[in-house]
């Protein structure tokens, strides 16, 4: 199910799948989904929830997983990845592809006030803390602080929001 605010900018050339399992992606008002922007309901039944005046680029994927939670005033750059999951993969007597996924990590969460740079990579189990930036090319996983600058892979602390 679809919750979109009739005030937030669709571009008629990106694709909101519909889950078949009951998650429900929630878009905020005055939030812009550009073209080419894939949300994709896959590997759990996780919600996704945008918020108000959040911005997402060309190129980007959202998969559902273990959800993803995006406050207010979120500017994502193009071509991110958003994945709230991990495949299971240990068992070398089963292939890959019948191991199914692994137990949630909890999830992507976003707090407000936060901008991703382009072909950033988000992991389950993120938690980006209000006002945080995120430079362009990083992997992103664990938990980032409030008003810091973080880039790379590994990402690393580079400085503050004065």
């Amino acid at each position: 199910m679809h919750l979109i605010s009739e005030s937030a900018a669709i571009s008629p050339l990106c694709d909101l799948e519909t889950s078949s399992r009951g998650s429900t992606l929630t878009i905020g008002e005055h939030s812009m989904i550009d073209a080419f922007v894939k949300v994709k309901f896959a590997g759990g039944t996780g919600d996704i929830q945008l918020g108000q005046y959040v911005n997402v680029n060309s190129g980007t994927v959202i998969y559902s997983g273990n959800g993803v939670q995006i406050g207010d005033n979120v500017l994502i750059a193009a071509n991110c990845t958003f994945a709230p999951v991990n495949h299971a993969y240990e068992d070398r007597n089963r292939l890959i592809r019948e191991q199914g996924f692994l137990r949630s990590k909890g999830g992507i969460t976003i707090e407000d006030d936060v901008w991703i740079g382009a072909n950033c990579v988000i992991l389950d189990g993120t938690y980006i803390r209000k006002g945080a930036v995120i430079g362009a090319n990083s992997l992103v996983r664990g938990t980032l602080k409030a008003y810091s600058i973080y880039a790379g892979n590994p990402i690393q602390l580079k400085g503050a929001r004065l």
